[in-house]
């Protein structure tokens, strides 16, 4: 049968108020998993770690001897940034560098706003590998918060110091190969590939 314009109109007006009224009367089908799913839950914010001490931010860097009081910072600064705690290991360096500058030897930090942020190790050596007197630096490392400030640089500059004024002219470290961050430290300090070649082998236990 033929249906004219007014009749499909009022038909299809009649439909589409019955589909409305269903689609607001639905519900999430029993058991499904919008209708088990629990209201959700406000997720607490994560603990904010301490904060880091401030660098570059006006606080003058003094570079000195380290203190005893500072074996605690030195020792968080290293297990930050290699993620192994060695607090054993520094107590012997602070034994042996700690008690300031003395036959040579250089243990300092660097201090900004009362907090130690970095350090450095570092001794005079005479003749080993055939070498004569050098300045060897053994560690150096800054806070991860603190750097970008320069620190590093002070830090070298100090122990280069100290070295002068024992009368050494050349300064050497080793480091791992894959430590890309410090060799390009050092490398934009002015140090470059030495003369000599580290060799090693594993022992059987």
């Amino acid at each position: 049968m033929r249906i004219n314009g007014s009749e499909a109109g009022d038909r299809m007006g009649t439909e589409e108020r019955k589909r409305k009224a269903g689609a607001g009367k639905a519900a999430s089908p029993k058991g499904s998993a919008a209708a088990s799913r629990p209201p959700a839950r406000r997720r607490r914010p994560s603990p904010r770690a301490p904060d880091a001490p401030a660098a570059g931010m006006g606080s003058p860097v003094a570079i000195r001897p380290a203190r005893p009081g500072d074996l605690a910072a030195v020792t968080a600064i290293d297990a930050r940034v290699t993620g192994i705690a060695k607090a054993a290991y520094w107590r012997g360096i602070f034994r042996r560098y700690g008690d300031g500058e003395k036959e040579g030897r250089h243990l300092l930090v660097a201090e900004v706003g009362g907090a130690v942020v970095g350090f450095i190790i570092g001794e005079v050596r005479d003749w080993e590998f055939g070498s004569p007197p050098c300045g060897w630096v053994f560690a150096i490392d800054v806070h991860p918060d603190a750097r970008l400030s320069g620190i590093g640089t002070k830090l070298l500059a100090a122990i280069v110091k100290g070295f002068r004024r024992a009368g050494v002219r050349t300064i050497r470290t080793i480091l791992a190969r894959e430590n890309s961050l410090i060799l390009s430290f050092f490398r934009s300090q002015g140090m470059m590939a030495g003369p000599f070649i580290p060799l090693e082998m594993e022992l059987d236990a």
